[in-house]
């Protein structure tokens, strides 16, 4: 692999995680006011909106698919992977919640042999144990910290898992923008579903984050989708752990969080653990991946 592409595609990675942890600034702003319900749906809707020029360059037509049922799990997936994450944002530090969202890639080899019936490699193991032991001492069980709050945090990694699995079934036939279009579009109407119980009109200072945050997290899906066309994700998916570290940075700033010891040392391992495992099995981070679901 040619250097400038590996530059270019850790770029493009880096500039994924600035978005991405901007999107959870957002969601964490707009949760103070708006139920979580609302949140994801605006999210979607607006993300949706954003792809629309895409779609018109690409041209309806090619909108035809032959796996609508591929798109279908992939989406319902990533869209409860959301409603759980987007709830963690709200109730915990953001660089903790970012942290439990970003254990998809240990969920990753289960789910695919079990689905696409993929060999876990036994050194893969050593990445799958040192990250799930990080988990360990942000959940802090010894501590009465196991919140529930914490478990739905995990539980958005594990359902971004497989959503991140369909998305890889889904690469061998379907181009990525069109992915990200199904996902958005399938996200926006599953979302809407609940809104005739929790609507809630948004104030009129609130609709430009709105429309950002829809906006942002699209383009974040879209920025890492030129980084896995520009290296192998082995080599460009570790630099997606960027997500944690501007993550930590606003949380700081905006909100005064400051990860304890245990979370730092947590957040550590998680890093590695998920570093090791992207490297051992070239497992897509990103949606997303189009593996992320913010």
């Amino acid at each position: 692999m040619h250097g400038d592409n590996l530059k270019l595609g850790a770029s493009y990675m880096i500039g994924a995680g600035l978005l991405f942890a901007g999107v959870g600034v957002c969601v964490r702003t707009l949760s103070q006011t708006l139920p979580n319900e609302m949140v994801v749906f605006f999210r979607s809707f607006f993300g949706l909106v954003a792809l629309l020029p895409l779609v018109w360059h690409r041209g309806f037509t090619n909108l035809k698919t032959q796996n609508l049922r591929g798109h279908l799990v992939r989406a319902v997936a990533g869209v409860v992977s959301m409603y759980c994450y987007f709830y963690a944002v709200a109730h915990l530090p953001l660089a903790e919640a970012v942290l439990l969202n970003y254990t998809t890639p240990l969920f990753v080899p289960f789910i695919a042999a079990l689905w696409l019936q993929e060999r876990i490699p036994p050194r893969l193991w050593i990445g799958i144990g040192i990250g799930f032991f990080g988990v360990l001492f942000i959940l802090k069980p010894g501590q009465a910290l196991f919140t529930s709050v914490a478990l739905i945090g995990l539980a958005s990694g594990l359902i971004a898992a497989l959503a991140v699995t369909g998305v890889r079934n889904l690469t061998r036939t379907e181009p990525a923008w069109r992915i990200v279009f199904y996902f958005s579009l399938v996200s926006t109407l599953v979302a809407a579903a609940p809104l005739p119980f929790r609507w809630q009109t948004p104030d009129a200072s609130l609709w430009p984050l709105l429309i950002v945050m829809g906006a942002v997290a699209s383009f974040g899906q879209l920025l890492l989708t030129r980084a896995y066309s520009r290296a192998p994700a082995a080599q460009v998916g570790p630099f997606s752990y960027s997500t944690v570290v501007f993550a930590a940075a606003a949380g700081w700033l905006l909100w005064g969080e400051v990860l304890d010891l245990y979370s730092l040392g947590g957040a550590l391992l998680v890093c590695a653990g998920g570093i090791l495992t992207i490297r051992y099995a070239g497992v897509r981070v990103a949606p997303e991946t189009p593996g992320r679901v913010e």
